[in-house]
């Protein structure tokens, strides 16, 4: 049975991650996401095991030492993006993967981030390589989301918003699911 880890990036109490006017913290757009994507993909048959909680937050490496130790097919991280500390021009949906990823990396994150495009409708940043700590330090295919910026007042209002929270998920799940059905 294919296992996919679930990362709803930083936690609740993380400092900094919320927008600039304080109504959205980044953890709070990150877990509805990563939820409904779990409940999506556990509908599919896909087993799936989340790396954050919501009464704290779990230092980067528990999330990756749990991962590896489940031996999962896939590791999945959910953001909400900022350029800044005040509102800000940039835009857009990016998914990266690391400088050195497998090509299944590659095309998991290819695939989330077509579909996030299309379903969205927001700018395309592309997929991108980072050093990610949760990128480089699993041992399976990684990718990390970056669904809008909260520091953009368009995309701060479209995070913050039931419907948008669940076009990223629906997106994020068909991604995935094109991804565990091709390899």
């Amino acid at each position: 049975m294919t296992l996919i880890i679930l990362d709803a990036g930083h936690g609740p109490n993380t400092p900094g991650k919320r927008s600039p006017d304080g109504k959205l913290r980044e953890f709070q757009f990150n877990s509805a996401v990563a939820a409904l994507v779990g409940d999506r993909l556990s509908r599919e048959g896909i087993k799936v095991r989340y790396v954050h909680e919501a009464s704290r937050d779990v230092p980067l490496n528990e999330r990756t030492a749990l991962a590896n130790r489940l031996r999962a097919d896939a590791y999945v991280s959910i953001h909400a993006n900022a350029h800044g500390t005040g509102w800000s021009e940039a835009h857009g949906i990016e998914t990266y993967i690391y400088p050195q990823a497998s090509k299944s990396s590659s095309v998991l994150a290819s695939l989330v981030q077509k579909n996030i495009i299309t379903a969205c409708q927001r700018t395309d940043r592309g997929v991108k390589k980072a050093n990610f700590a949760v990128l480089r330090d699993t041992q399976m295919p990684a990718i990390l989301v970056e669904c809008g910026f909260m520091s953009n007042r368009t995309e701060a209002l479209l995070l913050q918003s039931k419907a948008y929270q669940l076009q990223c998920a629906r997106a994020i799940t068909f991604g995935i699911l094109c991804w565990v059905y091709t390899k």
